[in-house]
């Protein structure tokens, strides 16, 4: 787990970049032998807490020793208290051998109302939304929607890596809950067009949107990404499979089919 918080100077005596390093390099137990909980300023409670999180072993009492200093800190109205609030509802989502998914929704919505511009907030708001995407789904969406009410947090994300990255996860949500290709498409072809995407993930999105345009009957569309594609990855062993979808998708344009 690695945090965006820089410690200040503190008391104790401890090494406030010895700190830091060990937490962004993942070393989370040399943390918790240079700190004790309960202790210390705000932020060294913070990165006890962080650490206790990623720590081994990764018990529930840890857990909830953690979860205690986060709650407290969270009281405050900083940007540290916003990102005590964001690993609390963590470890209610993932962190617990039983995880409490209600309460872990409903802690990513009171960070979202007391720091709404906050990039701890948003960033809840993403991983509330694969909440209900897929366990728990909003009693009011019909089932044949199960995408809405992640759509409605899309308007509440200003930051546009974040607002990428809700766009992907609704549209693959979308793949795997066997919703309508119209729906779910242009979520894809958002998370694109915003950029950032890299690697392996960067080539199979650009597949998959040629693909699913080519399904959807989107010819000129799953023309350009297929041209994309083989631009970019034209010794990729997809790439006689894409040259081939290609030639089709060409073939349907130059007769008017599709948009």
């Amino acid at each position: 787990m690695v945090l965006a918080l820089k410690l200040p100077a503190a008391q104790s005596g401890t090494d406030p970049e010895r700190i830091w390093t060990a937490l962004a390099n993942g070393r989370p137990n040399d943390v918790l032998r240079a700190l004790r909980g309960g202790e210390g300023s705000r932020a060294e409670k913070l990165a006890w807490a962080a650490a206790r999180i990623g720590g081994q072993p990764a018990t529930d009492d840890h857990m909830r020793a953690a979860e205690s200093v986060l709650a407290e800190l969270a009281r405050g109205d900083d940007e540290l208290a916003a990102q005590a609030a964001y690993l609390r509802a963590r470890i209610y989502q993932v962190h617990l051998s039983v995880p409490d998914y209600a309460r872990a929704a409903e802690l990513y919505g009171e960070l979202a109302r007391r720091w709404p511009g906050s990039h701890w907030s948003q960033q809840g708001l993403v991983k509330l939304a694969v909440l209900k995407l897929y366990v728990l789904p909003d009693s009011a969406a019909p089932d044949s929607d199960r995408l809405a009410p992640a759509e409605a947090l899309l308007e509440r994300i200003s930051e546009p890596r974040l607002k990428r990255d809700l766009h992907l996860q609704i549209g693959q949500a979308g793949v795997v809950l066997h919703q309508p290709l119209a729906r779910f498409l242009p979520h894809l072809v958002a998370a694109d067009r915003i950029g950032g995407v890299s690697g392996t993930a960067r080539e199979d999105l650009i597949v998959q949107i040629g693909v699913l345009s080519e399904r959807s009957g989107l010819w000129s569309q799953a023309k350009d990404y297929f041209e994309r594609y083989l631009a970019e990855y034209p010794t990729n062993v997809r790439a006689f499979t894409v040259k081939q979808k290609l030639d089709e998708a060409t073939r349907r344009v130059a007769k008017g089919s599709g948009a």
